[in-house]
């Protein structure tokens, strides 16, 4: 067995949802002190760029959680011109490509279904067959808020409960079906180019996922999928680069978009920096 799936054996033992929650707990805590202690532990150790912070000040922030969510220097991240998509955060490439199948890339030698990605929803996947897919991992020095990638009318949304693996790069080439096991957020835009999924993925320590219109998203007691329709007076359109979300501590986003619908950017190679608002795909006319 290799180093990389020793280090990954210990998370199929953990409780994760206990260590989630209690993290959670106290980064939404105000504690004064102790709280500028360990932003500035955290800033050192994953050198957190505070220079682009819309406040660079850590001692601040009341809570961790403040700190992380962060939001940038007004007009930091020029958003990409019109006829090009936008990366929806900063963050780094995992994977991106064609959705052959149903199958999407997860790591090298580890495919998933979009069937299972979309809790198994066949008439929802089918719509992504050989459309185009892309995963962005956001590191903990990262900016967490998530946004749009071109203009959307929101339609639906899905909590779907699951696993908080980490999603770090070593844990993605070696646990199978990662993203479609971990708790997620599908959703739904219709767009210019057809329907786009933005998908949220929980991971360990992940102690929420936000959306602007919902909060934080939290489903029914249980594991059932949770769904929320959004039409007539509940309907929501964003404008690409508008904040949709927000991650409390790190985690990955996944996009879906229809066949031709876009052309990738051939630079969008795993491990590839983005950062929010970067052009990363070319948009179809249709």
């Amino acid at each position: 067995m290799n180093i990389e799936r020793l280090k990954t054996l210990p998370q199929y033992l953990l409780p994760q949802h206990s260590i989630t929650r209690l993290i959670g707990h106290y980064a939404d805590e105000a504690m004064g002190p102790k709280t500028t202690k360990a932003i500035k532990w955290f800033v050192d150790r994953y050198k957190v760029n505070m220079n682009e912070a819309a406040n660079p000040d850590i001692a601040s922030y009341k809570t961790f959680n403040e700190f992380f969510t962060r939001p940038l220097k007004e007009g930091i991240r020029p958003i990409c011109g019109e006829g090009f998509l936008a990366s929806p955060v900063d963050g780094a490439v995992s994977q991106a490509g064609r959705i052959r199948q149903h199958f999407l890339i997860q790591a090298k030698n580890h495919d998933y279904t979009n069937v299972d990605l979309l809790a198994g929803d066949k008439t929802l996947a089918s719509k992504f067959d050989d459309g185009n897919f892309a995963t962005i991992y956001l590191a903990p020095k990262d900016y967490h808020r998530i946004h749009m990638p071109i203009d959307g009318k929101l339609v639906g949304m899905k909590h779907v409960p699951g696993k908080l693996f980490s999603v770090n790069p070593i844990t993605a080439r070696n646990v199978p079906n990662l993203f479609a096991r971990n708790e997620r957020v599908i959703c739904l835009f219709e767009t210019e180019v057809g329907l786009m999924a933005q998908i949220l993925v929980g991971a360990t320590i992940v102690g929420s996922m936000e959306t602007v219109w919902h909060g934080t998203v939290k489903g029914d007691k249980g594991h059932k999928v949770s769904t929320f329709r959004y039409q007539g007076n509940d309907a929501i359109t964003l404008k690409k680069g508008d904040e949709m979300g927000r991650f409390k501590l790190g985690s990955t986003v996944i996009l879906l978009f229809e066949k031709n619908a876009i052309s990738l950017n051939a630079k969008m190679q795993p491990d590839t920096d983005l950062k929010y608002g970067q052009m990363i795909a070319t948009i179809h006319n249709r």
